[in-house]
């Protein structure tokens, strides 16, 4: 998430999100990791089982998704899960996320690295 995004949603507390910034926040996310493409829209239907007009309208920020939808949602993208981290103020979960995402990318690196060097 970039540094942006969080000192928006720090900006206000966490009483104060509305179901329209909660919407634009998830929206914002989903569009972050998948883009804005039907393709996406196809994605998040496949993750979470929602209908195509459902989706159409999280990723136009008309509406956010549900507790139920959320959690399918956090469990596959972790734009998502990052964001609800940071409307919920769990930045320090998020911290864990992105060193275990830095984890895996040296692991694959250095996976890389030694198919070169063999």
């Amino acid at each position: 998430m970039s540094p942006k995004m969080r000192n928006n949603l720090h900006a206000g507390s966490i009483e104060q999100l509305s179901s329209e910034a909660y919407a634009a926040i998830i929206a914002t996310a989903l569009r972050r990791e998948l883009g804005g493409t039907h393709r996406a829209v196809k994605t998040v239907r496949r993750w979470t089982g929602a209908g195509e007009r459902t989706v159409t309208n999280w990723l136009a920020a008309e509406h956010g998704p549900s507790g139920p939808h959320l959690a399918m949602l956090s469990r596959h993208s972790d734009a998502v899960l990052e964001a609800f981290l940071i409307m919920s103020a769990r930045e320090r979960a998020v911290i864990g996320l992105e060193v275990s995402r830095f984890r895996k990318l040296l692991l694959g690196t250095l996976e890389r690295l030694e198919e070169v060097i063999e």
